[in-house]
């Protein structure tokens, strides 16, 4: 972006590419725009996504084509209980030749812009520890030498909810670098004649072409960060997340609230989806709007009220209300 550059026009453009990226996935991926429009937010600011649901549900295909859409390289780990960490990040190989040995580093499936991990709950935590690395830090270590991972970089992770034996659940460590967890619902009728519309005879994720050139995405990522945050707004960030942590109220039957890095990606995801919408500031809506993904896999149920099964994305949209009341009659 020039500095002669029109900011409405531009912040205009953005949202044209956002929404025409939104569009192409929309009509590959029936029924799910709202979950496409949280994913896009997440992904345009940089985070890793968490995507949950029943088998069949498309967790795959999405990924796949959001790889199309965006015009990157896509890599892919089937997590297996007998993957390892080697399978996934690469490993140190003999070469021979001119009469020499040497080992040289091969390249594992993480080496992409964009690696889909398949079921990651199916790897073991050594595995996992692996992946940890290179979502935190851009890189992988082998052989005592460092690796830089090709930027941007994003992981799209699925796991499968009902299926718990042969599993290792996520840490609260490795479950807080995801910037979201979006949980894929079942359709209803009419989505499922949509689906049997597009979908009946080949997979329309598969050969989505590009919507952006590369010199169009490193734009908009840029771009991500352009909103402004006003302090009023920062303030209500914080105070959700504090509120995450409250001991009366429907709080109290949270174990642990939000961490730190939930506030980072809620204000970073939010200023994508004020571009979203064509406007160069962050609203209280937008806060709103990605609250519950940003938030929702990171607290953590208290041990009665997991076993009265309650269900945290309700105790979280109770807490939600609480905040956006108290705000209402600040501003009165």
């Amino acid at each position: 972006m020039r500095a002669s550059d029109n900011p409405e026009r531009i912040v205009r453009q953005a949202a044209e590419e956002i929404g025409a990226l939104c569009d192409a996935l929309a009509a590959a991926i029936v029924g799910q725009r709202a979950l496409i429009e949280q994913l896009l937010c997440a992904v345009l600011a940089g985070g890793h996504v968490l995507l949950e649901g029943l088998p069949g549900l498309g967790k795959t295909h999405l990924a796949k084509g959001l790889a199309r859409v965006l015009g990157v390289s896509v890599g892919r780990v089937q997590c297996t209980p007998d993957l390892m960490p080697a399978d996934v990040t690469g490993s140190e190989l003999l070469h021979r030749g001119d009469g020499e040995e040497a080992l040289r580093f091969a390249p594992g499936p993480v080496f992409a812009n964009l690696v889909l991990v398949d079921e990651i709950n199916r790897a073991t935590p050594k595995t996992q520890a692996a992946l940890l690395e290179a979502m935190q830090e851009g890189q992988v270590t082998q052989g005592g030498c460092s690796h830089a991972l090709p930027q941007p970089f994003w992981v799209i992770a699925t796991q499968n909810p009902i299926e718990i034996e042969g599993t290792y659940p996520l840490p609260e460590a490795q479950l807080d670098r995801f910037a979201v967890q979006l949980d894929l619902g079942f359709p209803d009728a009419d989505g499922l004649l949509a689906l049997l519309d597009v979908a009946l005879d080949a997979e329309p994720a598969e050969t989505l072409p590009p919507v952006l050139d590369s010199e169009q995405l490193v734009g908009l990522l840029a771009l991500a960060r352009v909103p402004l945050i006003a302090a009023p707004v920062r303030r209500a960030a914080v105070d959700l997340v504090l509120a995450t942590h409250a001991a009366a109220g429907p709080a109290a039957a949270l174990r642990y609230g939000a961490s730190p890095r939930a506030l980072q990606a809620l204000l970073r995801g939010a200023r994508v989806r004020a571009l979203m919408h064509a406007r160069a500031h962050v609203s209280l809506d937008d806060l709103q709007a990605l609250a519950l993904p940003c938030l929702r896999h990171r607290v953590v149920l208290g041990m009665d009220a997991a076993l009265a099964g309650t269900n945290k994305s309700d105790v979280l949209v109770a807490v939600l209300a609480d905040w956006r009341r108290r705000l209402d009659h600040q501003s009165r």
